[in-house]
């Protein structure tokens, strides 16, 4: 697995050992807002939904979500990558990033990259995104990198919007 390199950001794989981390992201504001709260209420939570829910997808689809740290002094800051979702019929583009680290340009360009190793590493050819109607932020930044707007779809109590990518 060659993820990208770039020149702000590093990109890689998740270990059990980023459970400090993922705590900090997963109960900050716009995780619960926008994603949901999965519970996780200790770094031992979170290691435990890395190495169930994040780590096993690497080799069982050959891609997942990474972590994004900053090049510069490698603070972990957000999360991107690629999912497998049981009800999407492509791999699904999610990301996620600290509050303070947000309005930098950093999901972007991670998602850039990602989409690019997606095309050309990875051969895939479509991308989908799902998201919550009010989460504009989310929204904006698909449209940015090309994504259209497909339909509301139905996922337990959730209305979700659908967006997809031809790459």
């Amino acid at each position: 697995m060659k993820l990208p390199s770039l020149k702000r950001l590093i990109i890689e794989p998740f270990t059990a050992k980023d459970g400090e981390f993922m705590f900090e992201l997963m109960n900050s504001p716009g995780w619960l807002k926008y994603i949901g709260d999965r519970t996780i209420k200790n770094e031992t939570d979170a290691e435990k939904y890395l190495v169930a829910n994040i780590i096993p997808s690497y080799n069982k689809h050959g891609f997942g979500l990474y972590k994004i740290s900053l090049r510069n002094n490698s603070k972990v800051i957000g999360i991107c990558g690629l999912l497998q979702r049981n009800y999407l019929k492509s791999p699904d583009l999610g990301f996620a990033i600290l509050p303070d680290h947000s309005g930098h340009g950093y999901t972007h360009e991670a998602s850039k990259a990602i989409l690019d190793y997606a095309k050309k590493d990875l051969l895939i050819e479509i991308i989908e995104a799902i998201t919550v109607e009010d989460n504009h932020a989310s929204i904006g930044l698909l449209k940015k990198l090309g994504f259209q707007r497909q339909e509301l779809i139905t996922r337990g109590n959730e209305q979700l919007l659908l967006f997809r990518k031809y790459l």
